[in-house]
């Protein structure tokens, strides 16, 4: 998979994933209104271009109030977000091309206000997901919040990755419907934020193309 070239796909008018976009940004949007005042702090796990967090606080309200890290690990798409990041002059915008599945990645910005994982549940193994979750505790503060993406196509995770949130202290805030053919979904957190743990791999990106293939085979066997 060219990860470059597949965020093309956001600038089809009326594409599913223009719409998974617009979603996003809502929910970001939401999130930094309903923030305390002061300073924020954002990180973004495989965050790609960072089209969904630049997009947003290119002309929001609070965008000198946060300070965020973008994690990615294709130095083309990380150059694409650098570039958004000069033109909004977001100075406090960090964009470190790296392996976002690392938890030492994320140390001196946690626990954050805001957190995505969006691009990261529909390319990872199930175990992986509830790992993933699992950390979240980590790396999200009292009554911040967590906005992920994951596709609605068999087999739907969408259902146990709002359960697994549940369980761990995340209350459901938003959820997208069923019939808009893509997953994205809100959730705050109400417990106590856990010691971030050092040198630990959240998950392992194996690529939704190659998921798919192997469910496919799964199911022919």
């Amino acid at each position: 998979m060219d990860w470059r070239t597949w965020h093309d796909r956001y600038d089809l008018g009326g594409s599913w994933l223009e719409r998974r976009l617009q979603a996003v940004q809502s929910q970001i949007r939401a999130a930094l209104d309903r923030s305390p005042s002061g300073p924020l702090q954002v990180i973004s796990l495989c965050a790609g271009q960072g089209r969904d967090l630049l997009g947003v606080l290119a002309d929001h309200p609070r965008r000198d109030d946060v300070r965020a890290r973008l994690v990615e690990l294709d130095p083309r798409n990380t150059a694409f977000a650098g570039d958004l990041v000069r033109a909004a002059d977001l100075d406090q915008v960090e964009v470190v091309t790296a392996d976002a599945s690392l938890t030492d990645q994320y140390r001196g910005m946690v626990p954050a206000d805001l957190v995505l994982v969006c691009g990261v549940f529909g390319n990872i193994a199930d175990a992986d997901i509830d790992r993933t979750i699992d950390a979240c505790s980590q790396l999200c503060r009292t009554g911040g919040t967590v906005i992920w993406t994951r596709h609605r196509a068999e087999p739907d995770r969408v259902p146990l990755i709002c359960e697994r949130f549940a369980t761990r202290g995340f209350d459901l805030q938003w959820l997208s419907e069923r019939e808009a053919g893509f997953g994205v979904g809100a959730h705050r957190f109400t417990g106590e934020p856990q010691r971030l743990a050092s040198g630990v791999q959240l998950f392992g990106f194996i690529g939704y193309d190659v998921l798919k293939q192997a469910n496919t085979e799964a199911d022919g066997a």
